[in-house]
């Protein structure tokens, strides 16, 4: 068997998942098309059942198993999307399911997993925690262990969704998608590469990594899956250490480029997803759209971005928006030392109000700091309307002699 699914593998699997998934739009973004150059589409997998994508593979999987699997029961690790995907793949059939999940899981992911009748262990600190214990559970058990991303069926699965990008834009030229542990990359990248030959014309596919936990560069430097020591990164979704086999055999062979982006990229991708698409996405779900304004990505025709997530839990939401606006200018924390005399409020008060900028937050006070006894802190949470507006109204305050320290977000 080819380790690149045929077209008509993915063609069998779209049928056999008609009836499970949705076909999610795809929708114009003029911010983006502005800010690339060229036109740039919108892949809405974030409106897919479950949230994701992951429903895609998770679902073809399952529905592959014999009946004598099935009796057995299945057993998964996720953080979340690929969760959701087993559980409610798993109660459409009539099986039982066992998901693991690490202790940090965000709430909504964990009660929307269980929602779908899962049994849920929440154990461990990390998903490759989940998974050694996930198997270590199968093997125990005789559970099917269904993974997230390395296993034929389910990358053939997730590339069911590179037939509905073409059904819906055939004049794409460039495809943007994030990659964790690769399936999704690694099957819409083999579902659109054969389609396209079949249409006579070529499409670029161009993966993003989170640069604190970018597997696939040095992967593709050493010619095969390594481990890499990851770092801390809001992208949970997209956050593996070390591609799986299976995907990565076809990443090397069909993806044309990977590019990272940072955790600020993704902030400001969330934030102008929110504000001029009216769209919410998860930080991994994002990825394509952080490629765009990181400036990685280089306009050769129409783009498609795909938002392959939005299950973020509202908290991170609330800070993630907040960590864009910085990263986007637009929000400025000040630490002013001042005198402590009456008026000194007052004053960096009204030169801000001239510098145009507004104060949400403020907070005053005498203690810490390394103060001296005549000395008083001020800190501001001040709103602007970007960069350059930032270095005025900091200008400003320097002008009529003050110090302000910008505090990191």
């Amino acid at each position: 068997m080819s380790a690149i699914p045929s077209l008509d593998e993915f063609e069998q699997a779209a049928q056999s998942l008609a009836e499970v998934i949705e076909h999610t739009p795809t929708l114009p973004s003029r911010a983006l098309s502005s800010i690339l150059g060229a036109p740039v589409l919108l892949k809405m997998e974030n409106l897919q059942r479950t949230g994701s994508f992951k429903i895609r593979g998770a679902a073809y999987r399952l529905s592959r198993l014999s009946q004598e699997e099935r009796a057995r029961g299945v057993v998964a690790a996720s953080a979340g999307n690929h969760a959701q995907g087993v559980a409610l793949a798993a109660q459409a059939l009539g099986i039982s399911a066992t998901i693991f999940m690490p202790l940090g899981v965000p709430v909504p992911k964990l009660l929307a997993t269980r929602g779908y009748g899962a049994d849920v262990v929440l154990e461990g600190e990390t998903v490759a925690t989940s998974l050694r214990l996930a198997a270590e559970f199968a093997e125990r058990t005789g559970a099917v262990l269904i993974h997230p991303f390395d296993h034929r069926d389910v990358v053939i699965g997730q590339g069911t969704l590179g037939l509905e990008l073409l059904d819906d834009a055939p004049e794409v030229d460039t495809i943007l998608l994030g990659i964790g542990g690769g399936g999704l990359i690694a099957g819409v990248a083999a579902a659109v590469k054969a389609r396209a030959k079949e249409l006579g014309r070529s499409v670029r596919i161009i993966g993003v990594q989170a640069e604190n936990a970018a597997a696939v560069p040095p992967s593709l430097d050493a010619g095969r899956p390594v481990e890499i020591e990851t770092k801390p990164t809001i992208a949970d979704g997209i956050l593996v250490a070390r591609p799986g086999e299976i995907p990565f055999d076809i990443i090397k062979e069909l993806v044309d480029e990977v590019v990272t982006v940072s955790d600020d990229d993704l902030a400001r991708a969330i934030l102008i997803l929110l504000e001029q698409a009216k769209v919410v996405a998860e930080p991994a779900g994002a990825a394509g759209v952080a490629a765009i304004l990181s400036g990685k990505i280089k306009a050769t025709g129409t783009t498609m971005a795909v938002i392959s997530g939005g299950n973020i839990d509202p908290l991170l939401l609330q800070r993630v928006v907040s960590h864009g606006l910085a990263a986007s200018g637009r929000y400025l924390t000040i630490r002013i030392p001042l005198p402590d005399r009456p008026g000194q409020l007052a004053r960096v008060s009204e030169l801000i109000a001239e510098a145009g900028a507004n104060v949400i937050e403020a907070m005053h006070t005498r203690h810490g700091h390394g103060l001296q006894i005549t000395e008083v802190i001020l800190e501001l949470s001040v709103e602007t309307r970007g960069a350059e507006h930032s270095e005025h109204t900091l200008d400003t305050l320097r002008r009529a002699g003050f110090a302000p320290i910008v505090v990191p977000d």
